[in-house]
């Protein structure tokens, strides 16, 4: 099988094409070859749309496309195949060529060989021209999409500071730096207004490029969907602020956040001698208010993190004082929790987000009772003389926690 083409009579000079192409390329730092042949595809395309009405329209697979990479002369080619007859189908006058036809051109040509037709349009080169323009501009949007998104997407799961830029009922349109933000208003803080050229910390959920399925339609780059009430933002906040979590000394374990309300974290250090909840508050404070300031007055509970599950459900449930917890060996994860009469209230919490809190926090279904409600429990089962069955463990050796005074109803 054997190709050959008809050379133009008159190669050109170097033309704006290939200057403007190896400028771009070094501009941008994108890869020259690849231009190239997308121009060249992009000219495959016009070329069929451009066909005259009334000739035979080639297969697209059998039209080539070309650029000179140094003078810049573009052509166009036809590939035929040399048959005895042409057959009567669709594009078999424009894909096939008879042997005596193909002779004429190519006198050594034989049966089966492909012959390619030079078809390059009088004034193609400026069709040429305003095509390549419009490809080079659209691969250097996709270039640059394409960079912004490597850069992004590397940063999901972490913290920005972003920029308002726009308000509108459904989302918060944020700049963060080269790309945009959507701060939707399902991942607001509850109760929090945002301004235009307020300031605010965020947390990236996901990026995804403009073309993906779940982008929307309009979108002209990388978009970046971000929170504010992933409890996640609370941790990146807290690597931020103590430099003994960022340094590995002290470990955050877990954290049940209602946003806007409330979080409650556990923490833990390795070594003894750090105190991991000091840590965490800072000198008078000054390091939890700093996280406090920016989530806008969310309260914040820090605790002691503990193997031991009684004691960590005391601690979960500060600041209420808890007496003891009596948990289940049935392996369901579920306890009871004695606290003062005067201490109920304050361990439920308001609208029980306390306990609610709690049981997030720790993976444990927690019943709460105050002590003479416990004393009337016991005093029931004695009185029918009935021997008390003990299904729970207890713990009386629980800590202290001081109480705060702004938690009180």
């Amino acid at each position: 099988m054997r190709s050959t083409r008809k050379a133009q009579a008159k190669p050109e000079q170097r033309t704006e094409i290939v200057e403007a192409i190896k400028f771009l390329a070094k501009e941008k730092e994108l890869s020259e070859e690849m231009l190239f042949a997308t121009v060249e595809d992009a000219l495959k395309k016009a070329y069929q749309k451009n066909i005259p009405k009334g000739e035979p329209v080639p297969s697209p697979a059998n039209i080539t496309a070309t650029i000179g990479r140094t003078d810049g002369v573009v052509h166009v080619y036809v590939r035929r195949l040399i048959v005895e007859e042409i057959a009567e189908e669709e594009h078999a006058t424009a894909d096939q060529i008879t042997l005596e036809e193909a002779r004429k051109l190519q006198p050594d040509c034989q049966m089966g060989d492909i012959i390619e037709l030079d078809v390059t349009p009088r004034g193609f080169l400026r069709v040429a021209a305003q095509t390549a323009k419009g490809v080079i501009m659209q691969r250097l949007r996709e270039a640059e999409r394409g960079r912004v998104y490597d850069e992004y997407i590397d940063k999901e799961n972490e913290i920005l500071t972003a920029i308002v830029r726009r308000v509108d009922q459904k989302a918060v349109y944020l700049e963060l730096g080269r790309t945009e933000g959507i701060l939707e208003t399902s991942e607001m803080i509850p109760g929090e207004t945002l301004n235009e050229d307020d300031h605010v910390k965020v947390y990236v959920l996901e990026v995804h490029r403009p073309d993906a399925g779940n982008a929307p339609s309009s979108a002209r780059g990388p978009q970046v969907r971000v929170s504010r009430i992933h409890p996640n933002l609370v941790k990146r906040l807290f690597e931020m602020e103590v430099p003994e979590i960022a340094g590995g000394a002290v470990t955050i374990k877990g954290i049940a956040r209602e946003a806007g309300s409330r979080t409650k974290m556990a923490v833990h250090a390795s070594d003894m001698m750090i105190d991991p909840v000091g840590s965490c508050v800072g000198q008078r404070g000054s390091r939890v208010d700093r996280v406090v300031n920016e989530l806008k007055g969310e309260k914040i509970d820090i605790i002691k993190w503990s193997d031991n599950p009684a004691e960590f459900i005391a601690n979960a449930l500060n600041p209420a004082h808890v007496l003891s917890v009596f948990v289940e060996e049935s392996g369901q994860r579920s306890c009871k929790v004695v606290v003062p009469d005067n201490q109920l209230s304050l361990a439920i919490g308001k609208e029980g987000q306390n306990a609610r809190l709690a049981a997030k926090l720790t993976g444990w279904k927690i019943d709460i009772k105050s002590e003479s409600q416990a004393n009337v429990m016991e005093d029931m089962v004695d009185d029918v003389e009935i021997e008390p069955i003990e299904p729970f463990e207890r713990f009386d050796e629980v800590a202290e926690i001081p109480m705060d005074e702004d938690d009180t109803l």
